[in-house]
């Protein structure tokens, strides 16, 4: 019990005895930690919508990424990070896969994609590319990746730079089951054309040496109807795309100011939109 005595008592029914209220200090305390709380969580909602807010403004996706399960050197959760310090918007990680090498890679990948999506609140998509498969068994083996459950397929195009089977890039651009033609190099008219009815998009690189062919590849895919997106085909850090970097890629490419938003932007998310689809019906 305190003891307590009025300012100018001097007889003992002047000093009274004061308790400390049990409810009134367990009232004080909840108040203070309810305000706590409520200071937290805007700062988190501030945080939260700064990180948006930054990949928003750069809004960049790529869709065509590895990592050191197949050639890349970042595990697959650093090259998640990396792309979300530089202001992606989405990542697809694709690595180069084989008929016996794709179920480990998804299943991977998408682990480490549903930990970055609790966490991070960041879409990854967990994709392959097929890779100097033989060109016959490219619509094979793009219906086991979806079953797989990959969200989305690249094939390995003819590239200028590299020994890969003719007849690669009519196969997958014939094939539903594939989403990307990557660096398809010397495209020709009518794969273009096929493109463009079966909805496989064609990629526009920024990978150094299989970027050769951007030029032709987008002229002839702007001429036949067939959606275009840019990629980076990233091995390394520095691969990683910066929207300078698209930008310039996709000028030196022939997209013009006008196109620019369609091939960075608009087509990413149209893709995004189809994938997603897709994992509604699975």
């Amino acid at each position: 019990m305190n003891r307590v005595q009025r300012e100018g008592a001097t007889g003992m029914s002047d000093i009274i005895t004061e308790a400390p209220t049990a409810t009134s200090d367990l009232g004080r305390y909840e108040s203070v930690v309810a305000e706590l709380r409520l200071k937290l969580e805007q700062m988190e909602g501030q945080l939260a919508e700064n990180r948006s807010s930054d990949r928003g403004s750069a809004g960049l996706y790529d869709f065509h990424t590895h990592t050191f399960l197949s050639d890349g050197v970042l595990s697959p959760i650093e090259l998640i990070r990396r792309a979300i310090v530089n202001g992606y918007a989405a990542l697809g990680v694709a690595d180069h896969c084989g008929a016996g090498t794709m179920a480990r890679v998804i299943e991977e990948t998408r682990s480490e994609a549903e930990l970055a999506l609790r966490y991070w609140n960041f879409r990854v998509f967990p994709g392959v590319e097929l890779t100097h498969v033989p060109a016959a068994s490219i619509g094979e083996l793009a219906a086991e990746a979806k079953r797989l459950g990959a969200a989305h397929v690249v094939v390995h195009g003819e590239s200028p730079v590299e020994p890969v089977e003719p007849g690669t890039n009519l196969a997958a651009v014939s094939c539903r089951d594939v989403d990307i033609l990557a660096h398809p190099g010397l495209l020709t008219a009518e794969e273009a054309r096929i493109a463009a009815e079966t909805g496989v998009y064609i990629e526009v690189t920024a990978k150094d040496g299989h970027s050769l062919g951007n030029g032709r590849v987008y002229g002839l895919a702007r001429e036949a109807g067939a959606d275009c997106l840019l990629n980076s085909d990233t091995h390394l850090p520095s691969h990683l795309l910066t929207a300078s970097l698209a930008r310039t890629v996709a000028l030196g490419a022939g997209v013009t100011e006008e196109e620019l938003g369609l091939v960075l932007r608009a087509n990413p998310e149209r893709l995004i939109e189809r994938i997603e689809a897709r994992q509604c019906e699975a």
